[in-house]
């Protein structure tokens, strides 16, 4: 296998699921997913640990990678990245590169410039400079920020029906759907239910759903805040324009928007208003396609 061609391994570490390609010339060696399950980027020793331990497992007896192409959920600074990527010169004896995944996109897509949008349990934009330095906006979790992600609209619905109790008005669609969801009786109890979770993005956002549901029924509510979170992704794209990064292709992807149409329009719309020559591309490969691009780069 190394002796015909290099073996060239691409990762994508997502919020919750982490997917493994490699290939050897052409030829498919392996494709393995598996849970995110402690990834800790923000220890960059024990984020490559994580990262050899599994490309050992998915990886043939003896295989020796000469590339690897990282992408890594919060992996939000370019320090950051560069610090796991030293770690892991103790465990591959190859060119490596770590990056965010966000940044996996636009190879993915299969361009060689544009930016990546991803809107999933959260939200993030990123995209480069004339001279390549990468930039980032958005991604500051769900109790910040993470507007148009899962975590976000479910932190923003609560606010929308908390404050249509405080007016005094009777719960619509999504407070019942939010009540239900986070099995409590009333509209004041929602507060302390976002509080006393042990993980706010993941513990918010898989009520996301019940936005969508309440829209889709009606509710004002719920389409107020798809349309809000729709134009807080198109204002990402806004910022990484307004500091000269060329946006003309957005490249999106995200369980949340890609999934739920009505928040992509909102997007979409958005966009058009803020930036009209930017145009948005939903991503169609995995993630993962990225990763092998930059590998290949590599060799």
């Amino acid at each position: 296998m190394q002796d015909t061609a290099p073996l060239v391994v691409g990762i994508d570490v997502g919020g919750t699921k982490t997917q493994l390609r490699a290939f050897a010339g052409d030829t498919p060696i392996a494709d393995h997913v598996r849970s995110s399950s402690g990834w800790r980027p923000h220890d960059p020793v024990a984020a490559a640990g994580w990262l050899a331990a599994l490309a050992a497992d998915a990886l043939p007896a003896g295989a020796r990678p000469s590339a690897l192409a990282v992408g890594g959920h919060a992996c939000e600074t370019p320090r950051q990245c560069a610090q796991i990527r030293t770690a892991l010169q103790l465990h591959f004896d190859a060119p490596a590169l770590v990056v965010g995944d966000a940044e996996l996109l636009v190879p993915a897509a299969g361009l060689d410039k544009g930016v990546g949008l991803v809107a999933g349990t959260g939200s993030v934009a990123v995209g480069r400079f004339a001279d390549g330095t990468p930039v980032q906006v958005g991604g500051w979790g769900a109790l910040l920020g993470d507007e148009g992600g899962a975590a976000g609209l479910v932190r923003e619905a609560v606010r929308a029906v908390w404050a249509a109790h405080d007016r005094g008005e009777e719960p619509d669609a999504l407070a019942v759907g939010l009540l239900s969801g986070f099995g409590v009786p009333e509209v004041p109890a929602l507060g302390a239910a976002l509080e006393h979770t042990t993980s706010a993005s993941a513990d918010w956002g898989r009520h996301a759903p019940a936005v969508f549901t309440a829209a889709e029924a009606g509710s004002p509510l719920a389409r107020a805040v798809i349309a809000e979170a729709g134009r807080s992704l198109a204002a990402l794209i806004e910022r990484l324009a307004a500091r000269g990064v060329a946006v003309d292709d957005v490249v999106v992807a995200g369980t949340t928007v890609l999934a739920q149409p009505s928040l992509y329009d909102a997007f979409v719309s958005a966009l058009a208003d803020g930036v009209p020559t930017a145009r948005p591309r939903p991503l169609r490969e995995p993630p993962v396609k990225g990763a092998v691009t930059l590998a290949r780069s590599l060799v």
